[in-house]
């Protein structure tokens, strides 16, 4: 079997304590706990280190402040989480957005600053990177749910922060953290024997102006994935596809998705390119990819996915098995 893909901002090691966390007991007792850490959050930036403001030192690391030094400079009742033990040691996000305008000065000191993930996401460790995306999502939901969806009030975090209740006691709905799944598909052309077989890339406005990355779209009520990933396909490119078959999956807390990764086969090369959804579509060879320049590369006539996605994860996956081909 080959080995499974890495996947940034998957693979988070803490032991989540799913059924301790519910304990109010056991999460006061961890919050006072030595060693105890949090890992703070700032209007959707996470604190890392080494990282200048220029970025041309780009050694980006998590950055995890003993908890008694971070309830001194920030005011304990901003809204906070329990992430998990990462061995012995309970770590929580905090959101330290309400503190002001900027970032506590307390924090951003020694060299670290609150960058976005998306910034720099791909020069952080996978563990850190799990935990730095961990604790945003996170934070990010509780911002965006301090009120009930079903009556209107105030809403309190309980489990240590892994549930929202509603505070007026005729409703009392819980709330837990919203996920948006979301397909990431590449596809295939395979040609007649003796020519190249093409992938379908394309770009659009959101991305660098020479940056193609794969289709991608999120799932609608009353579809499964597979007919999400024929759907966008079709829409946006005018291509049938079949045989999806499923290859990895990647938390992208930007801010809640979780991306479903697929390759399907296209039933032809034609294309009637959606012109609202993207700026372009093309069909390239496995050498044409294997030519092009990484993410943010000024130099390249094409660039490659960014090296933290599961988009960058495909094409590589692709590539290696159409070399072989």
């Amino acid at each position: 079997m080959p080995e499974a893909p890495r996947i940034h901002y998957a693979g988070g090691q803490l032991d989540r304590a799913a059924s301790d966390r519910k304990n109010p007991a056991w999460i006061s007792a961890q919050r006072t706990r030595p060693g105890a850490c949090v890992v703070p959050v700032w209007r959707d930036r996470n604190l890392v280190l080494g990282m200048t403001d220029d970025g041309t030192e780009p050694r980006a690391a998590r950055c995890v402040i003993d908890l008694h030094d971070a309830t001194r400079a920030v005011d304990g009742t901003l809204p906070w989480a329990f992430l998990g033990l990462d061995g012995e040691a309970p770590i929580f996000a905090v959101d330290v957005s309400a503190v002001g305008d900027e970032p506590p000065a307390s924090l951003v000191r020694g060299g670290a600053a609150f960058l976005d993930l998306r910034r720099v996401g791909a020069l952080v460790g996978a563990r850190d990177a799990a935990l730095l995306a961990y604790a945003r999502a996170l934070m990010h939901w509780h911002r965006r749910h301090q009120y009930c969806g079903n009556c209107g009030a105030m809403t309190e975090s309980r489990h240590g922060g892994h549930m929202r209740r509603c505070t007026n006691v005729s409703c009392g709905a819980e709330h837990f953290p919203r996920i948006d799944p979301a397909v990431i598909m590449l596809v295939e052309h395979r040609p007649a024997s003796g020519v190249p077989r093409t992938c379908l890339l394309a770009r659009h406005s959101r991305l660098p102006s020479r940056a193609f990355s794969t289709l991608a779209g999120f799932v609608e009520p009353g579809e499964s994935l597979e007919d999400a990933v024929a759907r966008e396909v079709w829409e946006e490119t005018g291509v049938r596809v079949s045989e999806v078959t499923y290859q990895a999956s990647q938390p992208w807390p930007f801010p809640s998705s979780l991306m479903v990764g697929f390759r399907a086969l296209a039933e032809t090369d034609a294309l009637s390119v959606d012109h609202e959804e993207l700026d372009e579509a093309r069909w390239f060879t496995a050498a044409e990819v294997a030519g092009f320049g990484e993410w943010g590369d000024e130099t390249a006539r094409f660039q490659l996915p960014r090296r933290d996605s599961i988009a960058r994860v495909l094409v590589d996956a692709w590539l290696a098995d159409a070399g072989r081909a």
